[in-house]
């Protein structure tokens, strides 16, 4: 089957036009983000804000003139609204800015944000920073819940950098029978989605913020999950447009922060976790990753990024403390090869503390979800 090309995308949609300004969506201007790989396309078209929710005809035409092309195996098109800048909210002179305050301890999420149709909980895997191994953390407590006996799936919510495809040795393309959902790819009997099933491995996303959110909105409204006891999100690292889109999107059952046990890893650790608090996230707690090394030779340790900090930090800001995962090639060879400890060597140390954290997260929801466990903290920047 012949590759669609870009300009046959283009002049399809060509077809496609905005009801209110009496030209088609192209010429306007409004399309942005084209991406095809396989036959499959994603999109995005830039409406105003205020016309967002009117815009939604347009969404599905545009995706049913791209549907008609041949060699199109399935195709996505998310609306993004972006506002224009306004002024700074200013402070009174002599003080710096504050930011709002802190849900108080024990408020409810917002009742009106529905989970995704068959999915129990979803929890956020997330990083103040990148580079302290969240997704390879990720991925393991995942399929540490799975060997458990729950369903579990894995949303790869890191649109610049998706890793799950590679991590959960998964190829290929999702299927799509009515060309409007997707199905997701599955492995290790856990389901997967990530936008790196969608575009060649080294293809940059060059996309602004509201292509992310619409992005992470679609892989979460169209994608056939079905029943799932959890729903795993590998966050992208920092506290941006991912993180604010996934905590207004869905109430999401908890936050887990990763981080190694150094000061500045530490620090921005705190800032995820405050991030999240302060959009009514309950964290369920931290996990010290590259804690410690032990040399496969002597067995000598050292604990080349300090160690013990996130425990300390857990204890501080009076969350769970999950456990703590060495430094260990046998996890990074594993993770890369696509084939995680947990299910390459299930008996190893390693997949033991993963499948141990993966309980103290199963039991953490089981608590909250009948309310036994503890009111998220409340934390407050000075």
């Amino acid at each position: 089957m012949a590759q669609v090309s870009d300009q046959e995308i283009l002049e399809a949609l060509k077809g496609v036009r905005d009801p209110d300004r009496d030209a088609d969506i192209v010429n306007l201007g409004m399309v942005s983000g084209l991406a095809v790989k396989d036959g499959n396309v994603a999109f995005a078209i830039e409406v105003d804000p205020e016309r967002g929710d009117r815009l939604e005809p347009v969404r599905k035409a545009a995706e049913d003139a791209v549907m008609g092309l041949a060699g199109v195996v399935s195709v996505s098109a998310v609306l993004t609204a972006e506002r224009p800048p306004g002024p700074a909210p200013q402070s009174p002179p002599g003080q710096a800015a504050r930011p709002a305050p802190a849900p108080a301890a024990g408020a409810e999420p917002e009742a009106q944000k529905p989970l995704v149709p068959g999915v129990d909980a979803i929890i956020a895997v997330a990083s103040g920073k990148g580079g302290v191994g969240k997704s390879t953390v990720a991925v393991n407590l995942a399929l540490g819940m799975a060997a458990a006996g729950h369903k579990i799936g894995v949303l790869d919510a890191d649109i610049y950098g998706p890793s799950m495809p590679r991590m959960m040795g998964i190829s290929g393309r999702p299927a799509s029978p009515d060309g409007k959902v997707l199905i997701p790819m599955e492995n290790y009997g856990v389901k997967c989605m990530s936008i790196g099933f969608l575009v060649a491995e080294d293809t940059p996303m060059i996309w602004r913020g509201p292509m992310v959110m619409g992005a992470l909105q679609q892989m979460l409204r169209d994608v056939k999950w079905g029943e799932l006891d959890v729903l795993v999100v590998d966050m992208p690292p920092g506290t941006g447009d991912a993180q604010l889109t996934m905590a207004q999107s869905v109430p999401l059952a908890g936050a887990i922060l990763v981080s190694t046990p150094q000061d500045i890893a530490l620090l921005d650790a705190r800032r995820g976790l405050n991030m999240f608090q302060r959009v009514n996230v309950p964290i369920l707690g931290i996990i010290e990753n590259m804690s410690y090394f032990n040399c496969p030779n002597c067995g000598h340790r050292t604990e080349i990024f300090s160690h013990g900090g996130a425990r300390a930090e857990a204890e501080k800001l009076g969350v769970d403390f999950l456990g703590e995962v060495p430094l260990d090639v046998a996890i990074r060879e594993t993770s890369d090869g696509g084939r995680p400890i947990v299910v390459s060597d299930p008996e190893s140390d390693n997949a033991k503390r993963f499948r141990a954290i993966a309980d103290k997260v199963w039991d953490l929801l089981a608590a909250r979800k009948t309310g036994a466990g503890k009111a998220p903290p409340r934390i407050v920047i000075q």
